[in-house]
C-alpha cells in the first residue's frame, strides 16, 4: 500500500489492514518521505506508529527530489515517488494507491486543459504495470473523497495534513478547490458526466495503441533509443501524439504540450545541416540526421576543466563516464580535458592529421555529445579521443597495459 499519511490512503490502508486475505498476502506499507517539508520526518514516524498500531510493517523510503531538470517540483516529486515504488515493489506485488473518482475527474479535467488525446483524456489506469509488479487503484471508479472522509470520522483515525494540499496555486488544487464545486453546483452530474467521458476515451485510446504499437516497433532504434522522424511524421495524428508519449516515458521524460509537439512536427523538415532542439521542462529532443533524439538538458561543462588521470571510473562534468576495461590502474597520469577548438589529432593508420570537427561529423557524434567528449593527453599532446579515435602513443599506452577506453556519453 503507497501510504502518504493523508485522509485517502490512511482509509485504505485500514481498511486492508481489517482483512485476513489482505493479511495473508502480505500486506504491507510504504511511505515515501520526500524531504520537502520541515515536518516531513515526524510525518513519517507518524505513518510508522500507525501501521505498528495496526500490526502492519511499514517501510519508509526517503527520496532526493531532482530540480535541476527544469521541471515544477510537484512534477519532479511524483518522479521521484514514483522511481522509489519501482525500486520496492517485488516480483508479483501488487502495489495498491487510494486514488479515488474525484482524483480521477480531477486528472482529466487537467488533461483536457493541457490538449491531451485519447489516451490522456482517459485518465487514471486502474491497473498498469510497475517495475516487476503491478500499480493497482481499486477506489478509482467508484468511491469518492466524501465516502473516505466519513470512513475516516467514523473509525476516528488521525491523518496527516499536508499544508500543500490547500495551496491554490498549484493547478489539481485550484481545480479541486475552486473550480470542480462551481461546476458540481451548476451540473451536479458534473463527476458523472467528466468519468464517462473518460471511460470513452480510454477505449478509444486502447483501440488505438495495437496500432501505434506496431509502428513503434518498426520507428524506434533499440540500439541508440532515437526514433524514425519521418516515419514518425507520416503517422496519423491520433497515433503520432501516443507513440511519441510512449518513447518519452520510457526514457523517463514527460510528454510535450499540443505546442510543443507541433513544433516538433515542423522541425522534423528542416534542413541539412539544420541542428534543431525543441525544450520544455526536463527534456530536450532534438532532430538529428532523420531522426529523434530525446534526453535531459545536461549543464553546460565548465571553460577550462580538466582531471589528472590514472584509470579509475571518472564521472564527466555532463554526468557521462570514462573508465577502463577491465578495470585497471594505469602506470602512468594523462590529462582528460574537454574541447576548446581547433584540436587534432592522427589516429592510428590514419595518414593524415585530422581535425575533431571533421572526424566528429564523419563519426556521426551527435552535436549534443560533442562539447562533452573527453579528450585525453599525454602533457600537451593529444592522444586519444574518448574511444572513438586513438593516436598510434594511446594505443601502444593501452596495450602494453592490456585494457581499452570506454566512454559512455550522459543519457
Amino acid at each position: 500500500m503507497a501510504y502518504s499519511g493523508g485522509p485517502d490512503s490512511t482509509a485504505l490502508l485500514h481498511a486492508l489492514a481489517q482483512l485476513p486475505a489482505a493479511r495473508a498476502r502480505g500486506l504491507r506499507a510504504l511511505h515515501v518521505d520526500h524531504g520537502l517539508h520541515a515536518e516531513s520526518a515526524a510525518w513519517a514516524e507518524q505513518c510508522r506508529r500507525f501501521c505498528s498500531d495496526l500490526g502492519v510493517d511499514c517501510d519508509v523510503v526517503r527520496v532526493q527530489v531532482e530540480t535541476q531538470r527544469g521541471e515544477g517540483v510537484e512534477a519532479a516529486a511524483r518522479h521521484a515517488r514514483y522511481a522509489a515504488f519501482v525500486a520496492q515493489v517485488r516480483d508479483g506485488e501488487l502495489l495498491l494507491m487510494a486514488h479515488h473518482r474525484d482524483d480521477q475527474a480531477e486528472t482529466v479535467l487537467l488533461k483536457l486543459l493541457r490538449g491531451a488525446g485519447p489516451e490522456g483524456m482517459g485518465g487514471m489506469r486502474e491497473r498498469r504495470t510497475l517495475g516487476r509488479g503491478e500499480l493497482w487503484r481499486p477506489l478509482l471508479g467508484t468511491v469518492t473523497r466524501a465516502q473516505l472522509r466519513d470512513y475516516i470520522a467514523s473509525h476516528g483515525l488521525a491523518c496527516i495534513d499536508d499544508p500543500t494540499n490547500s495551496d491554490t496555486r498549484l493547478a489539481r488544487n485550484h481545480l479541486r478547490h475552486d473550480i470542480l464545486p462551481r461546476l458540481a453546483a451548476h451540473w451536479p452530474q458534473a463527476v458523472d458526466s467528466i468519468l464517462h467521458s473518460a471511460a470513452l476515451s480510454r477505449a478509444a485510446a486502447d483501440t488505438l495503441r495495437s496500432e501505434w504499437l506496431t509502428a513503434y516497433a518498426t520507428l524506434h532504434d533499440d540500439a541508440n533509443g532515437c526514433l524514425d522522424a519521418t516515419g514518425w511524421l507520416t503517422l496519423a495524428p491520433a497515433l503520432r501524439e501516443p507513440l511519441l508519449a510512449h518513447w518519452l516515458h520510457g526514457r523517463g521524460l514527460t510528454a510535450p504540450t499540443t505546442a510543443q509537439r507541433a513544433q516538433i512536427e515542423r522541425q522534423c523538415g528542416a534542413r541539412a545541416g539544420q541542428l534543431p532542439c525543441i525544450r520544455w521542462p526536463g527534456v530536450e529532443l532534438h532532430v538529428w540526421k532523420g531522426r529523434l533524439w530525446a534526453r535531459i538538458p545536461r549543464p553546460a561543462v565548465a571553460a577550462g576543466w580538466q582531471a589528472t588521470w590514472q584509470g579509475e571510473l571518472l564521472v564527466l562534468p555532463d554526468g557521462g563516464k570514462l573508465s577502463l576495461e577491465p578495470p585497471s590502474r594505469l602506470p602512468f597520469a594523462l590529462s582528460v580535458r574537454m574541447r576548446s577548438g581547433g584540436e587534432r589529432i592522427k589516429p592510428a593508420g590514419d595518414r593524415h592529421t585530422r581535425e575533431l570537427r571533421a572526424l566528429f561529423q564523419s563519426g556521426a557524434v551527435p552535436p549534443w555529445q560533442r562539447d562533452a567528449c573527453p579528450l585525453l593527453y599525454e602533457g600537451e599532446k593529444l592522444i586519444a579521443v574518448a574511444d572513438r579515435w586513438l593516436g598510434e602513443r594511446a594505443e601502444t599506452l593501452f596495450g602494453q597495459v592490456g585494457v581499452r577506453l570506454r566512454w559512455q556519453p550522459a543519457g
